[in-house]
């Protein structure tokens, strides 16, 4: 049973989690299989882009968001999914063995009109490196089961 509905997500709310090192061999591994540009491959050929180094995928960067909000909290609540992404911007490139933090803020929460069993919550995602930088920020709204399946609030 979830710990945590869509009652529980209020405007302001922060969720983290972190560090989490990126090594290196699964940073190229994910970018051998998913995104071979060879900025993502190669110190050689990415020390001669606008990189200056090797640099992990930014989708890599997402995916490793998305296991930390698992993490975080989406495992321990009546997470549905997303119905898509608002926005995604790579800040800084993240550079092999590097560790990031997550923070999830709530933005704002809404009830659906034509599901009256959940509601939309809306987060900024940030990923920080350990300057304390952000590297990623990701926008989206996660579909959550209100307490008791039912419309009450």
């Amino acid at each position: 049973m979830p710990e945590l509905y869509w009652e529980d997500f209020t405007p302001g709310r922060t969720f983290e989690h972190g560090p989490r090192r990126l090594p290196r061999e699964e940073m190229v591994a994910f970018a051998a299989e998913f995104d071979p540009q060879p900025f993502h491959l190669d110190d050689g050929a990415a020390k001669r882009t606008l990189l200056g180094g090797l640099a992990a995928s930014g989708w890599y960067t997402c995916c490793v968001l998305m296991r930390m909000c698992a993490e975080a909290f989406v495992l321990k609540s009546s997470s549905m999914g997303a119905p898509g992404v608002d926005e995604v911007k790579w800040l800084k490139p993240v550079r092999p063995d590097q560790e990031l933090r997550l923070r999830a803020t709530v933005l704002d929460v809404r009830a659906s009109n034509s599901r009256p069993q959940m509601g939309f919550v809306r987060f900024l995602f940030e990923l920080f490196d350990s300057e304390g930088e952000p590297v990623l920020t990701l926008t989206t709204s996660l579909m959550m089961g209100r307490r008791g399946g039912a419309g009450a609030a």
